[in-house]
């Protein structure tokens, strides 16, 4: 399909009656337009050229000298703190009660699927539902509640549509 521009539209004639529009003559301006203007230098100023680059000198790469090796104890390199969320208790028995209840249904899922016949897609799908299990598990064990709780209920949604799927 090509585009096709609508024709242009013709101007109306004017009308053979009316005048030529005729301007007023521009004012006249009784100062001297020259006196006020700044003077100018009729030409640019000579700079200085610029100093001669100095020669740079080589400087002899010289290796630092080896420096002791001590051995770490234990004593003197401490971890960093770790960062962890802080909870009310309430908080807590929720994500605690949520985490739970997930990975509770994961199981049970998983405990069903290990007894069918299982395609490679599904079979795939399996083996994510147990690796979130698994990430779940260790995120609660490292005091990562709320990040506990995002893979378990991952892990119980995928387990939950695999189970519709399976016959």
């Amino acid at each position: 399909m090509v585009f096709t521009p609508p024709p242009a539209r013709a101007q109306p004639p004017l009308p053979p009656s009316a005048p030529p529009l005729l301007l007023p003559p521009p004012p006249q301006i009784a100062a001297d337009a020259e006196a006020n203007l700044p003077t100018v230098a009729a030409s640019i100023p000579e700079l200085a050229p610029p100093p001669a680059p100095k020669p740079q000198q080589k400087k002899a790469v010289v290796a630092p000298p080896p420096k002791p090796a001590a051995a770490p104890t234990p004593d003197q390199s401490p971890s960093p703190p770790k960062l962890v969320q802080l909870f009310t208790p309430e908080q807590e028995r929720e994500y605690n009660r949520n985490i739970d209840e997930s990975l509770d249904r994961v199981r049970r899922a998983l405990a069903i699927l290990s007894g069918k016949r299982l395609n490679s897609d599904q079979a795939e799908a399996a083996n994510r539902i147990a690796a979130f299990q698994k990430q779940a598990e260790e995120a609660r064990n490292a005091h990562d509640l709320a990040g506990a709780d995002l893979l378990a209920r991952r892990a119980a949604t995928l387990a939950d549509d695999l189970l519709t799927r399976v016959p």
